[in-house]
């Protein structure tokens, strides 16, 4: 190799850059020209890790050490700046065990630690800005409505806290925004999934346990992202805490096996969905008052404006089926899914539709839907149409309730009318054209109960939209029933 072509290789260090020394031997001498064998490494003209040259060197620049042949004395001469370190010999393989003496490295480090340390603070420095904004604009959107001298979980004397402490700790009667936002994330990142128990066209719904309990979560799928979104923004900024209303706990978003999922975490109801309830279940009178009272009154909340410094607008649903109520131990219903659902404020006079592209579910459509006759800027549309849906899950109830030892098998409303799963047209055809009802059994005459249920049923499918109930009026009217029939409730049962 010819010594211009190997004090180019040297040249390319020193340019890019800095040396940090070169050492000169005691006894290196100007006229040695004994041709040395020397260790090669990471030059490209080693053969078998050898060449051949009047010099032997070692040098390290950038963490990367060389080792090669000089030809001339004037090529172990580097300029003294930082960056190279450069070392000849004169022996055979002399250069092949030869170490950076440890000063060389401490100040290489050193360049490191001055370059490297004020970067990573400034980094740190500029992620915890960040932070401290994220933190004061959420603050500022979820405001915590928690006295400072009970903000902090109140731990029950002998043990940890359990999700009904914290729960009632942070939910005191009418706040109906679940957690606070940041326990929110803290406590969907701690829940463990148990078992799937429904799945549907828009997410799973999982039973999870936390702190050893029982919650819900529901998982949406991509396509329904925003029906997460509304559930999460009506929650979080509507006071909807009610007994017949889906208790919420927690939304997040949250990463499992890369991808994100979205999360809705709340209270779980062991006995499933109305729907999945009336499957395998049959009720009495009294059972059946039970649950359309209460799913009567769920609905009334949310159709209820609450004036007031710490007021909600009203709500109306625009999905409710027996598929979106489940079914509480003490059997009465509450309300869920309000992914479709309207806010309508009657003193600040706005309507907030969403952005949803879903649409309800077709079989539960009212006529005014379905022929696309619905005044879409009114908010009193929103709620006839609930009121429809609302005689249709009645009617689920009153076939699956026992009259005389006499019980229809579970059926959805219009089962002999469409398929089972009806579209647009087929449902705008017998709802609308042809206006057919669901039929009511002969057996519901027979019973008090049954029979004040199925005519409120016939004042909730009226054509004309401003003819139907109100659900203060259904909860009323089955309410002051109830009342008046508590003395009469061992004659009932005897009667069947």
């Amino acid at each position: 190799m010819k010594s211009a072509e190997v004090f180019a290789v040297l040249s390319v260090l020193v340019n890019s850059g800095h040396c940090l020394q070169c050492y000169d031997p005691a006894d290196l001498s100007k006229d040695k020209v004994v041709p040395l064998q020397c260790a090669c490494e990471n030059v490209y003209d080693c053969v078998n890790n050898t060449c051949w040259g009047n010099y032997c060197y070692h040098t390290l620049h950038n963490e990367v050490e060389r080792r090669g042949c000089f030809q001339t004395f004037e090529q172990c001469h580097v300029p003294d700046i930082s960056g190279l370190y450069c070392n000849c010999c004169f022996t055979h393989f002399c250069n092949e065990n030869s170490e950076v003496p440890a000063k060389d490295l401490v100040q290489e480090k050193s360049m490191v630690l001055l370059v490297g340390v004020p970067v990573l603070v400034l980094v740190v420095m500029s992620m915890a800005a960040c932070g401290l904004v994220l933190w004061l604009r959420t603050k500022r959107q979820h405001t915590i409505l928690v006295d400072h001298k009970t903000s902090m979980i109140k731990v029950p004397i002998g043990g940890d806290p359990t999700y009904g402490d914290i729960f009632d700790e942070f939910c005191t009667s009418g706040s109906g925004t679940g957690l606070p936002y940041l326990v929110q994330m803290t406590m969907a990142r701690q829940i463990s999934l148990v078992e799937c128990v429904g799945k549907g066209r828009y997410g799973e719904v999982w039973r999870g346990t936390w702190m050893g309990e029982s919650v819900a979560v529901k998982i949406f799928s991509s396509r329904d992202e925003q029906s997460w979104f509304r559930e999460t923004e009506i929650y979080n900024t509507v006071q909807l805490r009610h007994e017949n209303i889906l208790g919420f706990i927690a939304s997040d978003m949250t990463s499992k096996n890369s991808s994100t999922q979205l999360w809705l975490v709340t209270h779980f109801h062991e006995l499933g969905s109305l729907y999945d309830f009336l499957q395998y279940s049959t009720l009495d009178p009294e059972g059946c008052l039970c649950m359309c009272l209460s799913i009567a009154s769920g609905l009334v909340h949310l159709h209820t404006e609450i004036l007031g410094m710490q007021g909600r607008p009203a709500i109306a649903h625009r999905d409710l089926k027996s598929r979106n109520i489940l079914v509480k131990r003490n059997g009465q219903c509450c309300i869920a899914d309000l992914g479709l659902a309207v806010i309508h404020s009657q003193s600040n006079d706005y309507l907030d539709v969403g952005n949803n592209p879903r649409v309800g579910t077709k079989r539960y459509m009212a006529p005014e839907v379905l022929d696309e006759s619905i005044r879409v800027n009114v908010f009193e549309s929103y709620k006839q149409t609930d009121i429809w849906a609302l005689g249709l899950v009645l009617w689920e109830i009153t076939r699956r309730t026992v009259v005389n030892g006499i019980v229809e098998e579970y059926r959805p409303p219009f089962f002999d009318m469409v398929p089972s799963d009806p579209s647009f047209e087929e449902m705008k055809k017998v709802v609308c054209v042809d206006q057919h009802r669901p039929s009511l059994h002969n057996r519901l005459h027979s019973h008090p109960i049954l029979s004040a249920i199925a005519k409120i049923m016939k004042e909730c499918w009226f054509q004309s939209p401003s003819a139907r109930l109100t659900a203060l009026r259904v909860r009323k009217t089955i309410s002051k029933f109830d009342q008046d029939h508590d003395y009469n409730i061992d004659k009932l049962k005897l009667d069947l």
